[in-house]
């Protein structure tokens, strides 16, 4: 290894950045494949080729209008994957509202935070979705919709929320059904859509996306056309889309990896958008790709795996497929294997990113090595830069060396909604958006990501990357999935803790015999000194493990807390 090489890399492409809006896109693909397959809901019944949707998305676009909507008004969703969701989305871009995108998790605390902070002066809403009560939760947080026309809100908590659209067919106190909202479409004109759609810039804000929040109060990525639309081209080129591929798609829409990665990636190729059901659920996703003849699937490592195992696998016609995306975290080797086999999925890709980055900016490739394919999230997307710098200085690091990855280029956020301080942390004057994910960048220009900077652990001065050794407890034939975090301790400051899930037919095995794997293998003081074996783990509705609760839990149950 070249030691003065250093850790930056820029993505190079002989394909242009897209200088257009997700309006001006949707129009032109419309235009071009008019008879394909755009959209289709199966646990809907929709079914809408391009030119239909763009009717659809024109429909609801006239309706905002009509109901007062106006370029950068803040229109909130909060609903799991439906036709209602992508219309939406596409309907606020077309008329330069900005689309809040509000986690289908979210309890009534988060959601009063979300909608204030975003300024939400329209909000489209499913009525309930699994345990959570949405209506009763509005209701809750402004009673006042008890005895107000739609539209008309006034709420004490709720300051700027004027109407809510509710997808249920039912009528509700104070609530447009969407099919009373859309009636409105008669009260403007497609010449109205295509004034204001005409004055849209590329750069304008067009979408709130709340990020996780695991270190306090979530922050709202604000991203412009020229972001998102441009990430959803560059990941489905790198997948070799055209307008001949359907694309099922079981992630969440509200996140970046349902909404650019999934729906502008099709929007940008002509390409169909599947959606098997409204949250994920891995029979309907094995029968959306058999029914439909799918050539492309997105999901996380834990979607894969559940696919996979599910008991009436053998019986879906899986052979269309051809790629995908894994993202979220690393694919296991044995699951690649599975995947690119039993699947027929021989260009599986990883795609690496944060919120604040639209989302992609590493993705492997079909031709890269498979050891590169399923230890590293590939190389630098088109058009962007990503450096490795020593999180202390700021200086870049010699390629090979652990630091702090940090992105610049189309994709960053113009800034974090109502917060310049967290802005100016994040982003530095060289334009810089800082990830918080420690990285190494290998002499081809790889990077591994090997976990995040707060969750490192410092266990008597070592630093210890949890990543490395999950990696390595994967190897044991009884562990199905294992997750590694720091705890309190006395002596060292911190110890580890490994959560693991073992195999249906791994019968006993003890903290004693993990241990005794581990021995000789990995350096004595990475290997664990507590196991907690369990059945699942604390997760976000994207699927991601959430370490902070596995840390607390771990705290409470071992009496940590002094």
């Amino acid at each position: 290894m070249n030691p003065i090489l250093p850790s930056y890399t820029s993505g190079i492409s002989d394909k242009p950045l897209l200088g257009m809006t997700i309006g001006d896109m949707l129009d032109r693909t419309s235009g071009q494949f008019p008879d394909n397959d755009a959209l289709i809901a199966l646990h809907q019944n929709i079914r809408w080729t391009y030119r239909e949707f763009q009717a659809e998305v024109n429909r609801c676009a006239r309706a905002f209008l009509a109901i007062g909507a106006k370029r950068g008004d803040r229109v909130g969703i909060w609903s799991p994957n439906r036709y209602e969701w992508t219309v939406t989305q596409f309907a606020t871009a077309k008329i330069g509202a900005i689309l809040v995108n509000i986690n289908p998790a979210y309890g009534v605390h988060e959601l009063e935070y979300a909608l204030n902070l975003a300024g939400t002066r329209f909000l489209v809403t499913a009525d309930a979705f699994k345990a959570s009560d949405y209506r009763a939760m509005l209701y809750e947080l402004a009673p006042e919709l008890k005895n107000c026309p739609p539209g008309q809100l006034e709420s004490e908590r709720l300051s700027q929320l004027e109407g809510i659209i509710n997808l249920d067919t039912r009528p509700h106190d104070g609530m447009w059904s969407w099919a009373e909202f859309l009636k409105h479409a008669d009260e403007a004109d497609q010449s109205q859509v295509d004034e204001v759609q005409a004055t849209l810039q590329f750069d304008d804000p067009i979408n709130i996306q709340f990020t996780s929040g695991t270190t306090g109060a979530p922050k709202g990525a604000t991203l412009s056309h020229h972001n998102i639309l441009n990430n959803g081209y560059f990941v489905a080129e790198s997948l070799n889309f055209t307008e001949h591929d359907r694309l099922v798609i079981p992630v969440p829409l509200y996140h970046c990896f349902g909404m650019v990665m999934a729906n502008l990636g099709c929007v940008t190729h002509g390409s169909t958008m599947i959606y098997p059901g409204e949250g994920f659920e891995p029979r309907s996703v094995l029968e959306a790709v058999h029914k439909e003849k799918a050539t492309a699937l997105y999901g996380v490592p834990t979607m894969f795996i559940a696919e996979l195992s599910h008991p009436d696998f053998e019986q879906f016609d899986l052979s269309s497929l051809r790629t995908g995306i894994m993202a979220g975290s690393i694919c296991p080797s044995e699951v690649m294997k599975q995947v690119n086999g039993k699947m027929h999925i021989k260009d599986l890709q990883i795609a690496y990113g944060m919120t604040e980055t639209s989302p992609v900016s590493t993705q492997t490739r079909s031709t890269d090595p498979f050891e590169k394919q399923v230890t590293t999230v590939g190389r630098t997307q088109p058009h962007l830069e990503n450096k490795i710098v020593d999180p202390a200085t700021g200086a870049v690091l010699p390629r090979g060396e652990i630091g702090e990855l940090c992105t610049r280029g189309y994709s960053v956020m113009l800034k974090y909604w109502n917060n310049e301080e967290k802005t100016r942390e994040t982003i530095d004057e060289a334009g810089w958006m800082h990830t918080g994910d420690l990285a190494e960048m290998d002499e081809d220009g790889y990077v591994q990501i090997v976990g995040r900077i707060k969750d490192m652990v410092i266990r008597g001065g070592e630093n210890i990357y949890p990543k490395e050794i999950e990696e390595f407890l994967y190897t044991h034939p009884a562990v199905a999935e294992v997750q590694v975090t720091g705890i309190p301790d006395e002596k060292y400051g911190e110890e580890l803790i490994a959560w693991v899930k073992l195999k249906p037919e791994a019968g006993d095995v003890s903290p004693e015999d993990l241990q005794a794997f581990c021995k000789g293998k990995i350096a004595h003081y990475k290997i664990p000194r507590n196991f907690k074996f369990v059945e699942d783990f604390p997760m976000t509705v994207t699927g991601k493990i959430q370490k902070f609760k596995m840390r607390e839990i771990s705290i409470e149950e071992m009496g940590l807390k002094k």
